[in-house]
């Protein structure tokens, strides 16, 4: 069944972020709700890509799940840290790009928020600073293609992908990826949210671009589900 952003919100508990880590926001929250939704329970390995302040890792062991958790950003490292020792759950917590530190390990669930908003090219290949929990390229997908491509190698039988982005990017392309992939998917949560700092100050960029409608002054987040058979 596909959830919107009218469900009540997900309790992630009291967490602490250092300057330049991701906060928990509204995709956080639509993340949150279908990793509830997927009935995580003890004995499950569990993995967080780009873990950021720690959220969902620390929503899946609360359930028991052995969780670790990836960040290339070494505040973001700390801050789930320090987020898990607060909270008092046991958690991995490695520094790495996406799934470099686990490639050789296979999970029952693997949960992602990467970076995704579409950035204007630059002299640099890739994002630096606090820019790098959300700058994803021009197209949006310097992140989501690679989650993709390596999600059925990280997967158990019968293991579950779940994967937040906006609509910005290209859901359809999503899909196919993951579907040529072997993996069956669908989208599975969706919610309409207002544009936020980021995406404001890029507005004319994304409207030049055929981004972002004349009007439009909300973007689509949706949630992609993709099992391994």
């Amino acid at each position: 069944m596909t959830t919107t952003a009218a469900a009540p919100p997900v309790d992630l508990g009291r967490l602490w972020t250092l300057p330049g880590v991701y906060a928990p926001q509204a995709d956080t929250q639509l993340l949150a709700r279908a990793v509830e939704a997927e009935g995580v329970t003890a004995g499950m390995d569990v993995l967080d890509v780009c873990t950021g302040s720690g959220a969902l890792a620390l929503l899946a062991a609360r359930s028991g799940a052995r969780v670790c958790a990836i960040d290339i950003s070494r505040r973001a490292v700390l801050t789930a840290r320090m987020n898990a020792a607060r909270a008092g759950h046991r958690l991995r917590v490695l520094r790495g790009d996406l799934t470099g530190p686990v490639a050789a390990h296979r999970f029952d669930l693997v949960v992602s928020n990467p970076p995704y908003v579409p950035a204007p090219a630059g002299g640099r290949t890739r994002p630096h600073g606090p820019e790098i929990a959300w700058d994803a390229g021009t197209g949006g997908r310097l992140a989501l293609d690679r989650i993709c491509a390596r999600a059925p190698g990280l997967l158990r039988p019968n293991g579950t992908l779940l994967l937040v982005h906006s609509g910005l990017c290209g859901v359809t392309e999503t899909l196919d990826r993951l579907t040529a992939s072997g993996l069956r998917c669908a989208v599975t949560g969706r919610a309409a949210v207002p544009f936020g700092p980021v995406m404001t100050e890029r507005l004319p960029w994304l409207r030049a671009r055929g981004l972002v409608g004349p009007h439009d002054d909300t973007e689509e987040l949706v949630v992609i589900r993709a099992q391994r058979s």
